[in-house]
């Protein structure tokens, strides 16, 4: 069966980039990929593929193989981000705004591939369920929609791939337990009197308590949970005044709140909440507190690694890398609620430029990745991790 992945990718390497390329240059936002989802639908279909559109109209879902037995699931996120690209790429987006700077273009015709592949492969000793996913940038995300239209049921193992940027083409980085972290939004607005900033004494000071939480928050999160977690809590946008001389009546705090162990993401709401609590009461400023819970760890399964890693490790001697844990968040981690499984991550850097990160305006990927996530995923079902 390593042969037929060998031979698939020799006679369609051209069309696994032009179906990236044509992704790329596309690129619609969360619960917009109308038509990313048309492409998939064309694609597979025109391999006798019976795709179906998940219930709010973006994201796809196929069956093939056998029936009546437990199946595996490949998943593959399709959204873009709302960045406006500087890569210069022939193919570079044409939406202005939006970009593919996360990977998801990548995924997307990878899984494509993998689909296609397949059903040359038939009879497959394995039920396999494709899930093109929409929304996976946004929380709440779209596997929570996908989850709902029953993507899950039926499944016994669950795979998917995510582009690394640090790691070089060619390998792909597994670990076993916690692979991402869980991520939380909070939103705290903050209402005083306001004032004159000659007398703060004679109102609540608004931006002395900005400044509270700030630094405050932060710090006694750290020393109210175990350091081992991997929690950490940051701001990433403050707002309040115009004026120099004025005490501001209104003021706004986000950030994001991460931790790398499902027991403590449990905990974490109700400690946020009492610590805010506690360093804003002697200041004399009243607050909304919007605590979004956002995506749980992605904890890969030992066996579902197991399978993955006697996958890639067909694709040869050096394809296997160590990955350490990241504080990202992935709502791969959702289905990973219901379902045994494990993400690796592609390597997509060239191993001679700038390593761009993740997010990035510039961020591109070295094609060839394209290749080794074929194998690596098709490798579970026709490859030596299939049926175990």
């Amino acid at each position: 069966m390593g042969d037929l992945i060998e031979s698939w990718l020799a006679a369609h390497g051209t069309d696994l980039i032009a179906w990236r390329r044509a992704i790329h240059a596309y690129p619609e936002l969360s619960r917009q990929e109308v038509r990313t989802t048309e492409l998939v639908m064309t694609e597979l279909q025109s391999v006798g593929l019976n795709p179906r559109r998940l219930p709010l109209g973006t994201g796809v879902v196929c069956d093939l193989g056998p029936s009546g037995e437990a199946r595996i699931g490949l998943r593959a996120d399709m959204d873009a981000l709302p960045i406006t690209e500087h890569t210069g790429l022939p193919f570079t987006s044409t939406v202005d705004g939006v970009s593919h700077s996360c990977g998801h273009d990548a995924h997307t015709a990878i899984l494509i591939g993998v689909a296609k592949l397949l059903v040359e492969a038939e009879p497959l000793p394995v039920g396999v369920r494709l899930i093109f996913q929409a929304a996976e940038e946004v929380m709440p995300g779209g596997a929570l929609d996908a989850i709902d239209a029953g993507v899950t049921t039926g499944l016994s193992k669950i795979f998917a791939l995510h582009c690394d940027p640090r790691l070089p083409v060619g390998t792909v980085g597994l670990r076993a337990g916690a692979l991402t972290s869980a991520a939380d939004h909070i939103d705290v607005q903050l209402r005083s009197p306001g004032g004159h900033t000659s007398r703060p004494h004679l109102t609540g000071d608004l931006v002395y308590a900005m400044g509270t939480l700030i630094t405050g928050l932060p710090g006694i999160l750290s020393r109210r949970v175990d350091p081992r977690s991997g929690t950490v809590m940051v701001w990433g946008a403050a707002n309040a005044g115009s004026a120099p001389n004025a005490i501001p009546q209104e003021g706004r705090l986000r950030g994001t709140v991460r931790t790398g162990e499902h027991a403590t993401w449990a905990q974490l709401e109700p400690l946020v909440r009492s610590i805010v609590g506690e360093l804003v009461a002697p200041l004399g400023v009243q607050y909304d507190l919007a605590y979004f819970r956002g995506v749980p760890p992605v904890v890969n399964d030992e066996n579902a690694i197991e399978m993955l890693e006697r996958s890639i490790e067909a694709i040869g001697p050096n394809a296997v890398a160590d990955t350490p844990q990241s504080a990202g968040g992935e709502d791969f981690s959702w289905y990973l609620e219901h379902v045994p499984g494990a993400m690796g991550r592609l390597g997509v850097w060239d191993g001679m430029g700038v390593q761009r990160d993740l997010h990035q305006p510039n961020f591109d990927i070295d094609e060839r990745a394209l290749a080794i996530g074929v194998r690596a995923l098709a490798g579970l079902i026709v490859g030596p991790g299939a049926g175990v």
